[in-house]
């Protein structure tokens, strides 16, 4: 996140943008006073204003339930703000023409640029450390009534000038307050009054993070693991849970370490066959390390993993052609298994499951068949069909991703160099 420079960042960086996108306009017509002191002593000249009118909290953000996770314990909340902005155009001898020449040209520049990019906030504010923050900083049009406008001018005691305002959220600036790192509790006290009973000094297990193969964003089946940690001696597990809360079935899944497993670092390898394509799902995982010291079991924290689909088939085989209506009906065939939900009428999928086709263009499977009445339904399936309408403009070679519960599989293929395209993902429509 950032300090408590992030506000100045932020100004800095939206005038450097007006000042390099407004180019008709010299850099030093592009100031950042107060209202009352816009003009200065260079009336005569064009002129563009930025200027912070408001700070405010940010709702989404003030109301987090916990305390966020750092390196060094469990670290208070942010400061969360939204800010808010007014960019005034002043045209030269008072003139109202060239003024909304600025004005347009200015909202051009901040239209064309809704977020703040990290080398712009690192050259304009050096040390506010906003060019780290996870969440980025988007500027947003801020539509103001002719009476809250005319509100604000009358504050400061000038007159109205031609002027838009703008949002710019999320800035998240660090709290000051130390991180906490409680010692874990090993016991409950045998009374009430004497409360609970823990170990100072105690070293639990704890992971830090998990390598994929070939830097992929997701794990596929069959991938080998290693899950990186502190204090992982006597690790008898690596437990993988099942984040997706409609699949209440589900269970959470062990992985033995192998031999080469350290103190530092448990390998593991996901299972790749028929049973585990039917066991397990596409979707976000927990990952935790289950570790056995003295006949008693601790749990490490969770880290968050995405398991991706991966397409065995492509039905039909490229070129594809379209029929009159210019559809084309693709049929994949896929694993792991997606999970299946019926009803005496219906069966539906339990997963969101969607077709990537293009650049554009993200399609729903078509509809299940109904569920015979004997035997029971089946509970999940290796393969969908997607029927969707295809442009004369997206014929030719495309490429297509499943995506199953927000989780895509990895389009690119990092195990050769360099890396290339997956064959099974392409399709030629005609």
């Amino acid at each position: 996140m950032s300090n408590t420079r992030a506000i100045e960042a932020v100004t800095s960086t939206l005038r450097n943008l007006l000042a390099a996108g407004v180019t008709d306009l010299p850099n030093q017509n592009v100031t950042t006073r107060p209202l009352d002191k816009v003009r200065g002593s260079n009336a005569i000249a064009d002129q563009l204003n930025l200027f912070l009118f408001q700070t405010a909290h940010n709702a989404a953000w003030r109301n987090m339930d916990a305390p966020r996770r750092s390196g060094a314990g469990v670290a208070p909340p942010p400061l969360a703000l939204n800010l808010h902005y007014l960019v005034t155009a002043l045209g030269r001898d008072d003139d109202e023409t060239r003024s909304h020449r600025w004005l347009g040209a200015a909202m051009m520049v901040l239209h064309d640029h809704p977020l703040l990019g990290a080398t712009e906030i690192l050259n304009a504010a050096v040390g506010s450390e906003l060019e780290a923050q996870v969440e980025r900083v988007r500027i947003t049009p801020q539509p103001m009534s002719l009476d809250e406008m005319s509100k604000l001018w009358t504050t400061f005691q000038t007159q109205y000038r031609t002027s838009v305002a703008y949002q710019v959220d999320v800035v998240l600036i660090d709290s000051r307050r130390p991180a906490r790192t409680p010692v874990p509790v090993l016991r409950r006290g045998r009374g009430a009054e004497e409360g609970v009973s823990a170990v100072a000094g105690a070293t639990p297990p704890a992971i830090e993070t998990i390598q994929l193969p070939h830097r992929q964003s997701s794990a596929l089946l069959g991938d080998g693991l290693v899950v990186e940690g502190v204090n992982l001696g006597g690790a008898t597990a690596v437990r993988l849970t099942p984040m997706n809360p409609r699949l209440t079935d589900l269970k959470p899944f062990d992985l033995v370490p192998a031999a080469s497993s350290t103190a530092s670092a448990l390998h593991v390898t996901l299972p790749d066959d028929p049973a585990a394509h039917a066991a397990w799902v596409a979707g976000f995982y927990s990952v935790a390390a289950i570790v056995l010291r003295d006949g008693q079991e601790f749990s490490s924290n969770a880290l968050p993993l995405s398991i991706a689909p991966r397409i065995e088939a492509v039905t039909p085989s490229s070129p594809m052609a379209r029929d009159g209506d210019g559809n084309v009906s693709i049929a994949l065939t896929f694993s792991p298994e997606v999970r299946i939900e019926s009803d005496a009428a219906e069966a539906r999928y339990a997963q969101q499951v969607y077709l990537l086709f293009g650049a554009a263009k993200q399609v729903r499977p078509d509809k299940l068949p109904a569920p015979p009445p004997q035997p029971p339904p089946p509970r999940s399936t290796d393969h969908a069909v997607f029927t969707f309408r295809v442009a004369d403009t997206e014929t030719g070679e495309q490429l297509i991703r499943l995506r199953v519960d927000g989780v895509d599989m990895p389009l690119v293929d990092r195990s050769v160099t360099p890396p290339e395209f997956d064959e099974l993902q392409k399709v030629t429509i005609t």
